[in-house]
């Protein structure tokens, strides 16, 4: 087979040069800073809600099979638990164990997904999606909190209780414009009616939209990463998101009597590259902040790699 046409080869090469297209804008400075919030709001605040709807809105539950999310998140919070073992429970041991853990299954994964799967992947990751910030970030939320808490009794001042802490962060995780229209499709598609082709042609115009101008945003943010400095550290990060969670899931997974394609996508949504949302994390608790970025931006370039090389393994 002509490598150029191989199946791998002719879904990431569409992602990662999309991407290369938006680092080479962000560095001639054609999006600029300011810029870039508005095209994040666009993307998540328009571009995927009609893009997530509209794909699992013909979807029945009886279609959906969850023992692979199952198998993903076994992984996902045994890797999440011994990465904070490793370093020590503290603010940037949390920060960085979830960057180690939190793929960018959104900005990446659905158009990688698309083009290397089809409908029956999309609709398989989608299911991971759902839920993914939810339980991640839910449980990111709490351990942090709990980690600021124990640095707050040993100054001797008082913390705020944890079950408050994890219903606002299950709160707003569930309230995010990922899960929510995920969730409202799925309940359409239970009415059995089908979207009017008034409402479905724009619907589907916005999600085709969304592909392009996510990854193009991957690149311009990639572009004012920097890096320097913090290299080392943000190789083991790298490592565990790029490498030893796509192992780990496959290992859950495979144990669990999972196979085909539900396998394969589960592993590539765990080769994914750092989600942005740790980032957030970071900022929020003012900590390790260089070292997410850096590790956010070590584990793009990677992933052309590590992706590669798992894709090619099914």
């Amino acid at each position: 087979m002509n490598l150029a046409t191989h199946p791998v080869v002719a879904s990431l090469t569409p992602v990662f040069l999309l991407i290369a297209a938006g680092f080479l804008a962000g560095r001639l400075q054609w999006i600029r800073d300011g810029a870039i919030k508005d095209l994040s709001n666009l993307v998540f605040l328009l571009l995927i809600p009609a893009l997530l709807f509209r794909t699992m809105s013909a979807v029945h539950f009886e279609e959906l099979d969850l023992r692979p999310v199952g198998a993903y998140f076994l992984a996902a919070l045994t890797l999440l638990g011994v990465s904070i073992a490793w370093r020590g429970f503290n603010r940037s041991s949390v920060v960085l164990a979830l960057a180690g853990t939190f793929s960018n299954m959104v900005m990446i994964g659905i158009t990688l997904v698309e083009l290397a799967y089809g409908k029956a992947g999309l609709v398989t990751l989608l299911t991971l999606v759902s839920v993914h910030a939810l339980i991640l970030l839910t449980v990111g939320s709490v351990v942090l909190e709990l980690a600021v808490a124990r640095e707050v009794r040993q100054g001797g001042q008082r913390s705020p209780h944890v079950l408050a802490t994890a219903w606002s962060a299950f709160k707003g995780a569930l309230l995010h414009p990922i899960p929510l229209p995920i969730v409202s499709g799925l309940l359409f598609a239970q009415t059995g009616w089908a979207l009017p082709a008034v409402v479905d042609r724009p619907l589907q115009l916005l999600g085709s939209a969304f592909g392009p101008i996510a990854l193009v945003l991957v690149g311009v943010t990639l572009a004012r990463t920097p890096m320097a400095g913090h290299l080392r550290q943000a190789l083991w990060v790298t490592v565990s998101k790029n490498v030893a969670l796509p192992v780990l899931v496959w290992a859950c997974a495979w144990a669990m009597g999972i196979s085909g394609l539900p396998l394969t996508v589960m592993v590539v949504a765990a080769a994914l590259p750092i989600g942005a949302n740790v980032f957030l994390f970071a900022q929020r608790y003012e900590v390790a902040q260089e070292i997410t970025t850096a590790s956010m931006g070590l584990s793009t370039l990677l992933a052309l790699l590590t992706l590669s090389f798992f894709m090619m393994l099914r």
